[in-house]
């Protein structure tokens, strides 16, 4: 699991990085607003750790709540020393998951991550997701609806919709169907034929084609 840290703290973020990484995860690590917002439209993280009073044109907030109108269902966790209640409330309206408050102890962090990782946090205040054309995506079931009736997919399929609307409204580049749906490198044309097949499924084809480039959804 790919997590990103957003801390401008470097002996905090160092701490965080090297205690998550001994517990199995894959971390990168960002001090301002603009270099993390830019990676996260770069790559895939099943999990965002983000402080709130950050260096960069966004603080924490304001970079999520960006986030979340474009589209972005990343589960993410504020890391901060705010503890005023307006604070708190905001976090939660930008589409946070959870806070952690400054300071605490690395054995918490850990727990916070299993527990927002266990319950599947999503931006969506509930768990199906509207596409576009009259498709519906139960993220907890895992099920694809058109006008109310299931749509089956294969395992590999299910992967490629999930990651689609994951980065919904970026690109999805070949690295990332390695990264994310096959976890290791596959020829270009495997991915074409497997995109492909999803597509033929669908009665009205949502999946755009960005030439040389990689897919999309848009909605």
């Amino acid at each position: 699991m790919k997590i990103l840290i957003l801390e401008d703290e470097r002996i905090l973020a160092l701490s965080m990085r090297e205690f998550l990484e001994e517990s199995g995860y894959e971390v990168e690590c960002f001090t301002d607003s603009d270099a993390a917002y830019d990676a996260i439209y770069a790559n895939v993280y099943d999990l965002l750790l983000l402080d709130v009073k950050v260096p960069g044109e966004k603080n924490g907030f304001e970079m999520l709540e960006e986030l979340r109108k474009d589209g972005n269902i990343t589960p993410a966790i504020f890391i901060t020393s705010l503890t005023d209640i307006g604070d708190l409330s905001r976090g939660y309206e930008c589409g946070a998951c959870d806070y952690i408050r400054k300071p605490f102890d690395l054995a918490e962090l850990k727990l916070r991550v299993e527990q927002v990782m266990k319950l599947q946090c999503f931006a969506s205040p509930d768990e199906s997701i509207e596409l576009p054309s009259g498709y519906n995506y139960d993220l907890k079931k895992m099920k694809l609806t058109f006008n109310g009736e299931t749509v089956l997919l294969a395992k590999t399929e299910t992967k490629i919709l999930e990651l689609l609307i994951k980065k919904r409204g970026s690109v999805v580049s070949c690295e990332m169907f390695w990264e994310e749906v096959w976890g290791e490198w596959v020829d270009s044309a495997n991915i074409r034929v497997q995109v492909g097949n999803l597509r033929k499924k669908l009665e009205k084809d949502f999946i755009k084609n960005v030439r040389g480039v990689g897919y999309s959804i848009d909605f």
